[in-house]
């Protein structure tokens, strides 16, 4: 079956042969007559699978037949929880509505916001956004959803897990009632469930692939290594396979800097990217792996989602993730689109557990590798693979915002779950200031607790003072 039977209009064919493609992808194929049907949609598919133009194509399909958007308008709008995966989208929207007369925008933080309110006052038929961003044009009169027909949660479970549940119903209420909402997430978890009772309605379910399976195309390995002797052991890696184009990941935004840093210093050119990073910092840096320019890219998992690179030959974790979920999303950068790909994870065993959880999680064992001259003097324990279903995880809670200091509570319970809060502290009794003669009774403690004696809360009075006598 070609995209041709799925009741696309000939311009965004064009631009679909014009990108190469021919044959729809399984979750293409399901949810793209449904979406221009105008159906309710809840996807769960797989980073890779080629659910972006799964949502993109319809919506370009339904607008391009509607009415003209007006200022400060939106017509479609697309929620990503990271700024690279809202690039990417936009992207994808660039290239497919080529031959079309509509128009899109992306927004994100980390970049000034005035030229983001200029690009919105003709309008935009698609609005790609974080919710965030959007919050804060919605705010400054910069954005108006009167005439929304289609909203988009794309990497949904991926948004609970970073706290966004609270801007997302923020921007459920600003909407109007009538419109399609598509849904798109890795898995069905009951807190997607949860989101989507309130937001999509009799909708069209489509799963493509297993929960939390990997690519077949993904060839999977582990080699153990003691942590002091994986950076050392990365550059043998690179340099002996003569790898050109690597993603690495590293669990923090410090790691990733002083890796990249190690690597540049071992003759590998490498550039970091996560959170810390300005937003113009990581476009350049992802600019720079895209064409070749640098060999290494280091980053964290927030910041690698939306990394969109066509024929990826390998993908190191240079630290196990802490969540399992997250070494599938890691993995799907490479073998996309049914090429063949690499996933290589330095182990320690201090990271065991790490690894146990990811093969219970995938059911699979996967292979160890020695290399010679790095074996480790701490063994990494043997795998078991463990069958018992896995738990889902429940979402981050979003902060509390903190509280004025005039109403801080005054008492420790009201401190409680407060960390910036310090918790009161006891007065100290000031000394009593009798005479010399009563000091001395007064200092008397008692030998089992170190306390003045007496009984306890009996306060000392102070003896009156003795009639003056009247000289005769």
């Amino acid at each position: 079956m070609g995209f041709t039977s799925l009741g696309l209009s000939a311009p965004i064919l064009k631009a679909i042969q014009e990108k190469g493609y021919d044959t729809p992808s399984p979750i293409q194929a399901q949810a793209i007559p449904a979406v221009i049907e105008g159906k309710d949609v809840m996807a769960a598919a797989q980073t890779g699978t080629g659910k972006t133009a799964a949502f993109t194509l319809p919506i370009l399909q339904r607008l391009d037949n509607g009415q003209r958007v007006k200022g400060n308008h939106v017509r479609a709008l697309i929620l990503t929880p990271t700024r690279e995966l809202a690039a990417q989208i936009q992207d994808n929207i660039e290239t497919y509505s080529r031959h079309l007369s509509l128009n899109s925008t992306v927004v994100f933080g980390g970049v000034k916001i005035n030229p983001q309110m200029l690009r919105l006052r003709k309008g935009a038929d698609i609005l790609v956004a974080t919710p965030g961003r959007l919050m804060d044009l919605y705010n400054q009169n910069a954005v108006k959803f009167d005439q929304l027909d289609v909203l988009v949660l794309d990497e949904a479970d991926r948004m609970l897990d970073m706290g966004f549940i609270r801007d997302i119903r923020k921007i459920l209420a600003l909407l109007p009632e009538q419109r399609q909402n598509l849904l798109f997430s890795a898995t069905f978890s009951d807190d997607i469930r949860g989101l989507a009772k309130g937001l999509v309605n009799n909708p069209i379910e489509i799963s493509v692939t297993p929960a939390n399976s990997t690519a077949k195309t993904v060839e999977q390995c582990v080699y153990p290594a003691d942590a002091k002797k994986k950076a050392p052991m990365l550059v043998k890696l690179i340099k002996d396979g003569n790898w050109h184009q690597t993603l690495v990941f590293s669990r923090t935004k410090r790691g990733a800097n002083r890796l990249s840093h190690y690597l540049n210093e071992q003759g590998i050119t490498s550039a970091p990217i996560h959170g810390n990073k300005s937003q113009g910092a990581r476009t350049k840096a992802l600019s720079e792996f895209k064409s070749g320019d640098i060999r290494v890219l280091v980053a964290t998992d927030i910041a690698a989602r939306g990394i969109d690179i066509p024929q990826l030959p390998q993908v190191v974790n240079f630290e196990l993730p802490n969540v399992a979920e997250d070494y599938v999303h890691r993995i799907g950068r490479t073998g996309r689109a049914g090429e063949a790909g690499k996933a290589i994870s330095l182990v320690c065993a201090a990271e065991a557990d790490d690894l146990f959880g990811i093969e219970r999680l995938i059911q699979t064992v996967l292979p160890r590798i020695e290399l010679d001259g790095y074996q480790p003097t701490n063994t990494v324990p043997e795998s078991k693979l463990d069958t018992r279903p896995i738990k889902p995880k429940k979402p981050k809670k979003p902060k509390k915002p903190v509280a004025a200091h005039a109403n801080k509570p005054s008492t420790n319970e009201g401190n409680k779950g407060n960390p910036s809060a310090t918790p009161n502290k006891r007065r100290r009794r000031k000394p009593n200031s009798n005479a010399s003669g009563n000091n001395a009774n007064a200092t008397k403690t008692n030998g089992n607790s170190g306390k003045p004696a007496g009984k306890p809360g009996q306060s000392r009075r102070r003896a009156a003072p003795k009639p003056a006598v009247k000289a005769n």
